[in-house]
């Protein structure tokens, strides 16, 4: 943790040395500072600064970086440097990448680009571009790297040791070699701590795990993430339908997808995408959030004119227009906490069709016992603060109402959402704020103006 703490500070440093040498015109001493920097740290001073300087400090990066620094990007920051980017420049930044990173890459171009980047790459470049191109978005053949070590079972551990040396280095992320057949069917693997310490005259099918799960190439990313959460893999085998070996994910590229999910949680509950760029141009950012601000202002409106409907009683007791706002606020603080740990459920696969019945009644039974609770506490504080019994019972039923009706929403609202394939998280905050306001409003103010109208 504190060797964390302190890369984001010498980071932070090294922002603020760069965008002070921006802004006195010291691009030698700014293309100094950048040449000393990991591609991790470039890229989040690039995140970090506005796009003027964005622009500036990438045509400051020396050009043998570009490919490891496009690769740390993220998805919105990445498109708009790749925007500014000449077809040839781009083909000889992505030369070198994993398959994964370059599909990436190559996706968020428009097709014109796309046909230009493809036609500046050599031959086996380009022939890795299309078939990393070949596998559907957010799937494994997506994710994984062809870059593999593969070994026949019949050879001996001597064998491979002596391949290992005069190959000179391993991919990345290697943690076990692959044991394929002779028709490239994959049959099990061999763990390198295995390779160092058995007798080297053994064959390596006498040393392999053949009891290894393999991972279908149409698997979904989340599927393959959740997977090596539970396995506590470092690497895992990509094989077809045919179990022929086409590549691994290892577990650099599933904490990238875990990091994606987070944020698109996060990002989504506040009507937000989830490659949304900080820094973007004020123009674009205000046209991206007015969406979500409509549909807001629309659930307003909804709730507005329930209030209307009790004109009348409001006219007459003030009391009941400064105490409107309490029994909704309440109702939606009680509904989002619910809403939040079904989501986060959903996004772990602990919610299923086998227990949402149990759920549902768990989150019932907490709004009963909240709606209690808060309903008496409600009703003594505003009896005692108004010296009138009857608007403390009004507000106390109506809050008891709310409570409940704000658990129950939480609950069923992501998963109906889920059913009709609407992102739960996306969607979901907004339709249960315009349950607990117009419950809330309907409750308070109906129960007012029958026993006071």
């Amino acid at each position: 943790m504190l060797a964390e703490v302190a890369d984001l500070e010498f980071a932070e440093q090294r922002l603020q040395e760069v965008t002070a040498a921006l802004a006195r015109g010291m691009y030698v001493q700014a293309r100094r500072l950048l040449h000393n920097l990991p591609a991790w740290d470039i890229a989040l001073l690039l995140e970090s600064s506005p796009p003027k300087s964005r622009l500036i400090i990438w045509q400051l990066v020396d050009a043998d970086e570009h490919g490891d620094i496009l690769e740390e990007l993220s998805e919105e920051v990445q498109k708009s440097i790749i925007r500014q980017m000449a077809p040839d420049k781009l083909a000889a930044a992505t030369e070198g990448m994993d398959t994964d990173d370059l599909a990436y890459v190559l996706r968020s171009l428009p097709e014109p680009v796309y046909q230009e980047v493809l036609k500046s790459m050599d031959e086996q470049d380009r022939q890795r571009a299309e078939l990393a191109l070949s596998y559907d978005e957010e799937t494994a053949g997506a994710m994984m790297s062809t870059d593999t070590i593969t070994v026949r079972p019949d050879v001996s551990i001597d064998v491979v040791l002596r391949y290992l040396r005069l190959k000179g280095e391993l991919p990345d992320g290697t943690d076990k070699l692959y044991v394929v057949n002779r028709e490239d069917k994959f049959i099990g693997t061999v763990a390198l701590t295995s390779l160092l310490t058995v007798d080297p005259t053994r064959l390596v099918n006498d040393v392999m795990d053949d009891d290894v799960q393999s991972i279908p190439v149409d698997m979904d990313e989340t599927e393959v993430a959740k997977l090596f959460e539970r396995q506590d893999w470092i690497s895992a085998p990509v094989v077809d339908g045919d179990n022929r070996l086409l590549g691994r994910i290892t577990i650099d590229d599933v904490v990238d997808i875990i990091r994606e999910d987070a944020q698109h949680s996060m990002l989504s509950m506040a009507g937000l995408d989830d490659d949304e760029d900080t820094f973007a141009p004020v123009g674009k950012s205000a046209g991206r959030r007015s969406l979500w601000l409509g549909i807001n202002l629309i659930t307003a409106l909804l709730a507005a004119m329930v209030s209307s409907l009790f004109e009348d009683i409001l006219a007459q007791m003030a009391i009941l227009a400064i105490l409107n706002t309490i029994v909704p606020s309440m109702g939606g603080i009680a509904g989002s906490q619910t809403l939040t740990l079904v989501i986060r459920g959903m996004a772990l696969g602990h919610v299923g069709a086998s227990n949402q019945r149990w759920l549902i009644w768990k989150e019932l039974s907490i709004g009963l016992i909240n709606g209690v609770v808060w309903a008496v506490l409600i009703a003594g504080v505003v009896a005692l603060w108004k010296q009138d019994l009857t608007i403390g019972i009004i507000i106390a039923f109506a809050m008891f109402a709310n409570l409940v009706a704000a658990g129950l929403a939480g609950v069923t609202i992501p998963l109906m959402l889920k059913k009709f394939d609407i992102d739960p998280a996306l969607a979901g905050g907004v339709i249960l704020t315009t349950v607990t306001d117009v419950v809330g409003i309907f409750a308070f103010l109906g129960t007012a103006t029958l026993l006071l109208g």
